[in-house]
């Protein structure tokens, strides 16, 4: 991805947060290597770059949502970038310059965990999973992203390098249309179907059978269900929706709700990414696929881009 090497004018510095290194020993006056992190509420995906931009690798790890805590979200980070960092000679974290695209920065709890934990290395820069994706879609320039993956959000800058964000309410009070929406919904689908609220059809029973056939069992498992756990039952709402009245309208609902992210959007040029926004879209309303366009890049790529804006 080309993207030019300087901020977007005008874009609110609040957009983003540095970290300065913890460990405070040495910071070498240029990197090394340059790691582009996307982490979410199921897993967290790191590219690594050399100098020249050229990459060397990719690694692959756990949840890094800040909203399950620091230490989870700084491990899995670390994992991904030591899994991309796999073969490179030489390579140290210290010498690393890292671009966090994460979710739940918007919290200010977990992000000041986030912040004052951080390891020893060479720069870090933070910003949502959402404004990342923008970065790399339309390469540092004016456009917007819709994303539902395990959460939901749409962020975008404008002409006049204003950011945009609806959505991102986190899974506990919203993230609707998204994985963990999907399976919240599911599971109450199961819960109504086990008191004989509703018909036991396709869809109650896939989640009974997954999640518990009894009343203490179905409970158990609702209450020590997380965002993680809940999307993992948002492929059953898909699998059934063809022989489910129920799952066709959860699918209905879920691309309602991402309609309606995107309405609250400048009209500028969207990308879709996450694996529920792209198993629902051709459900999206005709306004929202007009405005449908192929990303240049993704999060990685835009939090490898701001990352380099530290060097200018």
């Amino acid at each position: 991805m080309q993207a030019p090497s300087h901020l977007p004018l005008g874009l609110d510095p609040s957009a983003w947060w540095a970290l300065v290194p913890a460990g405070g020993a040495r910071s070498p006056a240029r990197p090394c290597w340059w790691a582009g992190v996307d982490g979410g509420g199921t897993r967290t995906r790191a590219r690594l770059t050399d100098a020249d931009g050229r990459v060397l690798g990719e690694g692959e790890a756990g949840a890094s949502a800040l909203g399950q805590g620091a230490a989870q979200a700084w491990r899995h980070v670390l994992a991904a970038v030591e899994a991309a960092a796999q073969g490179v000679p030489g390579f140290q974290l210290a010498d690393c310059a890292l671009g966090l695209g994460l979710s739940g920065t918007g919290r200010a709890g977990p992000l000041a965990d986030f912040v004052a934990s951080c390891p020893l290395v060479a720069a870090a820069t933070l910003t949502s999973d959402g404004l990342a994706a923008v970065l790399g879609a339309h390469g540092g320039q004016p456009g917007g992203f819709l994303i539902a993956g395990t959460g939901s959000v749409a962020e975008a800058i404008d002409a006049q390098g204003q950011r945009h964000q609806a959505g991102g309410w986190g899974w506990q009070l919203g993230d609707d249309g998204g994985g963990a929406w999907l399976g919240r919904e599911a599971l109450r689908h199961g819960h109504a179907a086990l008191d004989g609220r509703v018909p036991t059809g396709p869809l109650a029973a896939a989640v009974l059978a997954t999640c518990g056939t009894t009343r203490d069992s179905l409970l158990a498992w609702s209450l020590a269900a997380g965002q993680a756990e809940l999307a993992t039952l948002a492929p059953l709402v898909f699998e059934h929706a063809a022989m489910d009245a129920t799952a066709e309208q959860l699918l209905a609902a879920a691309a309602r709700a991402l309609d309606d992210l995107a309405r609250a959007l400048p009209p500028v040029p969207l990308a879709l990414g996450g694996s529920i926004a792209e198993r629902l879209q051709d459900r999206l309303a005709p306004a929202t696929r007009a405005r449908l366009v192929a990303p240049q890049g993704d999060a990685m790529d835009g939090a490898l881009w701001l990352a380099r804006q530290n060097e200018h």
